[in-house]
């Protein structure tokens, strides 16, 4: 049900184990950029400019273990690609904030 992110906030969604995740727009009002990362934090895949309120299934690949949704348009503002890593205490377990 989020109508609103700001800009450069995240929700970031952790697995106990990595495999095929898939998410959907239901019940979200605003247009996201989703990234698939798997266990290393490694951009597996990033579905852009999600439809708000579909019930399509976005599927992230089979090494899924993180997805970090995104405001619509954020992963091109900052070129954002799959391959790049994520990092985050939650992923790398390092004392870091989050970065592209």
């Amino acid at each position: 049900y989020r109508k609103s992110l700001e800009e450069l906030s995240g929700m970031l969604f952790i697995f106990d184990e990595e495999g095929e995740k898939k998410f959907w727009m239901k019940n979200t009002f605003i247009p996201l950029d989703i990234l698939f990362i798997d266990k290393n934090g490694t951009i597996k895949k990033i579905e852009m400019n999600t439809i708000p309120l579909s019930e399509k299934l976005i599927s992230g690949g089979k090494d899924t273990m993180y997805v970090l949704e995104l405001n619509a348009g954020i992963t091109e503002k900052f070129k954002i690609e799959p391959g790049h890593f994520i990092f985050h205490t939650s992923i790398n377990k390092k004392n870091t904030e989050c970065h592209f």
